[in-house]
């Protein structure tokens, strides 16, 4: 009897979520595999929190040593919250594939709302695209660490020997990914299983084992500054925000997934907060263990020949095999990481190819029969994750871009709706989850903050610019903008003569009506 009422349940929520899908344009084309705690998953195996701080420390520490780790840290949890209750709310009064530019298209003024939401598509695809790279790049660069560890630190890696890794990794990430729903939903348990125990492993561990030569006070944990660049030291501290921004940013991708949840208007803003909080506060556990466990030589850790900061503070306290021995764990995670990553961006392509905005939309508009996936847009987003990796070839500068590429573009593409929401003049319709009157002071911070940083974030690393230092995210961003707009605005063809924002797929009336 309790199987029964079980599938009963399940069939009731799945008719109550293809009707609101339906309400919303949209027919039911994915199966509803994931459970809400599988949507948390995804999202919380996205931040993947070992293994982001450690592809971005690099990125964080030469900007003010560990108060700026510490502090930086504690500092962007509290405006990615106001972030994430702001996404929260839209994600439960619409939740849909599209998200973030059906959102930009049906809060907006007429006269913008088409202009706005391809912008927002854009970026938000490229946003994707970019933390896929990123989680790829970094992974890769994980895995050359392990072998230079492996071979004594005789071996150094190329980056062109990073890359030929690189190209593998995704090829597996998209032969995963590609595989039917009901595989990686129930995958993301076994994700929140292994990424909660590396990072209880590491707070707990780390400090234990390392030596005492290692071993920092409180006083150096918490108020040591120490800013290797020729910034202003106050302008080099919020540089480091680049951290948590990248590490703790993904939790909205759960909003890609919104077709394939049960329960989604509830599940949806119930994955986003969790995910948010709970990779916050792990994060901000593990840079504290990380700062009282490095050691006071930070050019000594930052030069290494591991070419990983983290690895060496692991090194240092755990020793050859046991460093090895966790840093396969890291790897681990960080594989899986990618998996979840490109599985969002091809739920975004898929859902933009929908509605004919991108190139080559009726190809990548295709659900495979076997799996019920859109195989051809996971390929495409590796294919387009892979190219987008090439800059990496250009040097530590570049590979920098990437990440910060996909913090300016996520940025870009989510305070438009959230904006939008309160100043375009249209009726609101709360899902079960909304902000009531916080609503407005909460999405204010949001769209402040997210603008600040979008804009701090093009800064280059120093202000002595040159080929290896320069911000690569203004050239690959300002392409991605510029060919998106010449492709809106071409005569006859452009998307200004046909683009008509989210396409309807189901006759609302007669879905509603049965």
């Amino acid at each position: 009897m309790r199987i029964r009422q079980q599938l009963e349940d399940i069939a009731d929520s799945d008719v109550r979520d293809a009707a609101l899908l339906a309400n919303l344009g949209y027919k039911q084309e994915f199966t509803r595999d994931f459970t809400p705690f599988e949507v948390f998953g995804l999202g919380f195996s996205i931040i993947g929190v070992v293994p982001s701080v450690t592809s971005v420390l690099p990125y964080s520490l030469p900007y003010g040593g560990t108060v700026a780790m510490v502090w930086g840290w504690a500092i962007c949890s509290i405006f990615l919250m106001f972030i994430a209750l702001a996404v929260a709310e839209l994600g439960s009064s619409a939740p849909t594939s599209g998200g973030l530019y059906y959102w930009t298209f049906h809060f907006s003024s007429p006269r913008h709302r088409k202009l706005l939401s391809w912008i927002v598509g854009y970026t938000n695809t490229i946003a994707y695209i970019s933390a896929a790279a990123a989680v790829d790049w970094g992974c890769s660069v994980q895995i050359m660490a392990a072998v230079t560890m492996g071979s004594d630190l005789r071996f150094v890696p190329s980056p062109a020997q990073i890359y030929g890794v690189y190209c593998a990794l995704l090829v597996c990430h998209a032969v995963v990914a590609s595989r039917a729903t009901k595989t990686i939903a129930r995958l993301q348990s076994v994700y929140i299983l292994v990424n909660i125990a590396l990072c209880l492993a590491i707070i707990i561990g780390l400090p234990a084992a390392t030596p005492p030569e290692f071993r920092n006070t409180a006083k150096y944990a918490f108020g040591h500054s120490e800013n290797m660049t020729s910034w202003p030291n106050g302008f080099a501290f919020i540089l480091s925000f680049l951290a948590p921004l990248w590490v703790v940013g993904g939790f909205d991708s759960s909003v890609h997934i919104s077709e394939e949840v049960r329960n989604a208007n509830i599940a949806i803003p119930w994955a986003i907060l969790c995910a948010a909080g709970l990779g916050s506060v792990l994060g901000w556990a593990m840079i504290v263990a990380l700062a009282f466990s490095m050691g006071t030589d930070l050019p000594s850790i930052l030069g290494s020949p591991i070419g990983q900061p983290v690895a060496t503070i692991f090194y240092n306290s755990f020793g050859r095999r046991g460093t090895l021995s966790l840093w396969s764990f890291i790897i681990l995670v960080q594989f899986m990481m990618g998996t979840s990553i490109l599985t969002a961006a091809s739920r975004q392509v898929f859902a933009f190819s929908r509605d004919g905005a991108l190139p080559f939309a009726r190809f990548l508009y295709h659900i495979d029969k076997r799996t019920n996936t859109p195989v051809n847009c996971v390929w495409a987003s590796a294919f387009s994750a892979g190219l987008l990796a090439l800059i990496c070839l250009a040097g530590p500068a570049a590979s920098g871009a990437i990440f910060t590429l996909g913090v300016v573009c996520q940025y870009t593409s989510l305070s438009i709706p959230i904006a939008a929401r309160h100043l375009g003049g249209k009726e609101f319709t709360p899902g079960p989850f909304h902000l009531g009157k916080c609503g407005k002071p909460v999405a204010a911070v949001a769209v402040t903050w997210m603008t600040f940083m979008a804009i701090v974030l093009l800064f280059p690393s120093v202000p002595e610019v040159d080929t290896q230092t320069m911000n690569y995210t203004v050239i690959v961003l300002g392409g991605v903008l510029m060919l998106s707009l010449a492709y809106y605005y071409f005569p006859v063809h452009g998307g200004a003569y046909w683009f008509a924002g989210p396409v309807s797929t189901v006759a609302r009336m007669e879905c509603v009506a049965q």
